[in-house]
């Protein structure tokens, strides 16, 4: 049986997470912890690796990932690369030079390389996952990007590294990750090659098994029941979650409100981006008034300001109520996990704004289990250290309430043209 913290009381119909026993999750901070492992660990490859990243940069740590996966290549492991078209466009020419001949195979999600695309309503649902699984045993999962901690792609090299987090993990929940990288390779994939992959559709001595088999690759996992994984030690629980556009368009957003809403202690949530809709905001307002520490950790050092003029609108709101916010000044943040009551926590690609809630490709790794929550509390602990507190917005009254309506109805209309749907 599960820990007691998803158990507190029942699970909604239809919940996001299913924890399943039986696995080792380690927790890894920024690209110089993460690159390491998940270079040997395609080293060590025997069958196969499915990688996708937002950003591939063309920088020392994209040309090591590329010399491991072209290594694994040339041992017969069958490699498979997704990129998303917009985040990685500056380096994809580059890309696919290191990776020409190698038998890597590179799939880009919504390319960006006609100028028509541009005006594609469907362009603004990108390829947000940050995901490696090796041989369909370990899998990193998070919000990393194949980029150096140093470097940012629109200011350039920072002396501090950005703070950044993924986990590894072991355990039947691996297949999952798989299956979805293998899901959206094939759908980028497909996209790119619609019409040569029809015509060998048609061409098929078995075209419906083709089909079929097809349209397995494409499926994203579903929450069917797990068997749990016997590993010798650390057995601990554990779900990934997805955000998409068909089956679980909030699963991420309801992964957070029903954390939110069972916390009886604290709530310690990192996110760059953070624009939540009213389901979270109310979550947390409520928390706080129920004697929950609820404490953000924001953009302190911002890389693109009208993400944290978003941000900004909401902190009057949010103060009034007692909610506890800082801005991480030491470097630039990207880290996109919470933690509650040092039992649950969940790390991965999904920010707290429309974009990754409504819009984006998201994936996210929950864990049920008090070491690896207080691991992430204590992380916490050391960036809040190092960040400045805010006692109040920067514009209240009048002026706030007009900031946060400009906000509003610019999200409004971005969710509208993008094609999102619902409350928000």
């Amino acid at each position: 049986m599960s820990p007691w913290f998803p158990l507190r009381q029942p699970q909604p119909p239809r919940s996001p997470a299913r924890y399943v026993g039986g696995h080792r999750v380690g927790l890894l901070r920024g690209g110089l912890a993460l690159f390491p492992e998940q270079n040997e660990a395609i080293a060590q490859a025997q069958h196969e690796v499915w990688l996708a990243t937002y950003i591939f940069h063309n920088d020392e740590a994209g040309a090591q990932t590329v010399a491991a996966l072209r290594h694994a290549a040339g041992r017969g492991v069958r490699v498979r690369v997704v990129v998303d078209g917009f985040g990685s466009k500056a380096s994809l020419a580059w890309l696919r030079e290191q990776l020409q001949g190698s038998g890597v195979e590179l799939a880009v999600f919504r390319p960006m390389d006609r100028w028509w695309r541009w005006l594609q309503p469907g362009q603004l649902r990108r390829l947000h996952q940050k995901l490696c699984v090796v041989d369909a045993e370990l899998g990193f999962v998070g919000g990393i990007n194949l980029i150096d901690d140093h470097i940012d792609l629109h200011h350039g090299r920072s002396p501090q590294p950005r703070l950044d987090f993924a986990v590894r993990v072991q355990g039947s929940i691996v297949a999952e990750i798989a299956q979805c990288a293998r899901a959206v390779w094939t759908r980028a994939w497909l996209g790119r090659d619609a019409r040569e992959e029809l015509g060998a559709l048609l061409r098929s001595a078995s075209p419906v098994a083709r089909a079929q088999r097809l349209l397995a690759y494409a499926r994203m996992p579903g929450q069917a029941n797990v068997p749990s994984t016997d590993l010798p030690q650390d057995p601990v629980f554990a779900a990934f979650v997805l955000r998409d556009n068909f089956r679980r368009r909030r699963a991420i957003e309801r992964l957070y409100v029903h954390a939110i809403e069972q916390a009886q202690h604290r709530v310690d949530l990192i996110s760059p981006y953070f624009y939540p809709g009213q389901r979270i905001r109310q979550a947390l307002i409520n928390a706080a008034r129920r004697g929950v520490r609820v404490r953000l950790l924001l953009q302190g050092k911002v890389d693109y300001r009208i993400a944290a003029l978003a941000a900004q609108a909401l902190y009057e709101e949010l103060l009034g109520q007692g909610v506890q916010i800082y801005e991480y000044t030491p470097a630039f943040l990207h880290a996109k996990v919470c933690a509650v009551d040092g039992c649950w926590a969940t790390v991965g690609s999904s920010n707290i704004d429309p974009l990754s809630l409504l819009l984006n490709l998201e994936a996210n790794v929950a864990v049920d289990d008090a070491d690896f929550a207080q691991q992430v509390h204590r992380e916490f602990d050391m960036a809040q250290s190092q960040s400045r507190r805010i006692e109040q917005a920067p514009t209240r009254g009048l002026r706030g309430a007009g900031r946060r309506a400009l906000v509003a109805w610019a999200a409004y209309v971005y969710l509208r043209v993008a094609g999102a749907t619902g409350r928000y």
